[in-house]
């Protein structure tokens, strides 16, 4: 029996692919938040998937350092047209990354490329940037998790949640200060997310008690 998550078809996918969106400056952290940010590119590797950044500097940039450090495939999604502009322009790192893919839309449109590309969108602590990708992906209804901390992003977005008058809208963000277990609930929601969406397109194809966990290769 295929494992939907792992199998060959036209569907199927080899890693989930999770985006890490935090902030490029990163003066208002500690070095101990900053290892926080590491050990959420470690988690996505060790827990079998992809990190995808915006290519950036700061939290996106010490995750792909983390993901890196454990072996793992680290993809950017760059704001800029060329590598060039990217180093020259736009003044980001080439480091941490297998490839960069040069999107050439500023960083908004970058930020939809960003979070359409990965199946799920870790938020760490961040500024107004950080916040956007947040209510793309929310507006996506893509699997979330939100790093907590000593800082006010997770505060934020909470706030905005509630007062924005939609939790009913989208119910997969889940929060955690721990790496690890925030990395564990979002694929979990992944997983239980494309169960869903095979059954849809392929009834009766799978069983899904045959599904392995998520971190193993096809």
């Amino acid at each position: 029996m295929l494992d939907p998550l792992h199998s060959d078809s036209k569907h199927g996918h080899l890693k989930i692919k999770i985006a890490v969106s935090g902030a490029a400056e990163t003066s208002f952290l500690s070095n101990e938040n900053l290892k926080l940010c590491e050990a959420l590119g470690r988690e996505i590797v060790l827990q079998g998937a992809v990190l995808v950044s915006g290519a950036t500097t700061g939290v996106p940039l010490w995750a792909a350092k983390g993901a890196k450090i454990e072996g793992g495939l680290s993809i950017g999604m760059s704001p800029a047209t060329s590598e060039e502009e990217h180093v020259e322009l736009y003044k980001l790192p080439l480091e941490f990354m297998d490839f960069i893919v040069y999107t050439g839309f500023g960083y908004v449109g970058r930020d939809i490329l960003l979070t359409r590309t990965s199946d799920a969108v870790l938020i760490g602590p961040g500024r107004i940037g950080t916040l956007h990708e947040f209510t793309v992906a929310f507006e996506d209804k893509k699997p979330m998790g939100i790093l907590t901390g000593d800082w006010d992003t997770d505060d934020i977005i909470k706030e905005v949640i509630v007062k924005s008058h939609r939790m009913d809208e989208h119910k997969e963000i889940v929060f955690d200060s721990d790496p690890k277990t925030l990395v564990a609930k979002v694929l979990e929601l992944v997983k239980s997310r494309k169960i869903d969406e095979r059954k849809h397109y392929s009834p009766g194809a799978f069983d899904p008690n045959s599904i392995s966990d998520v971190g193993h290769d096809i």
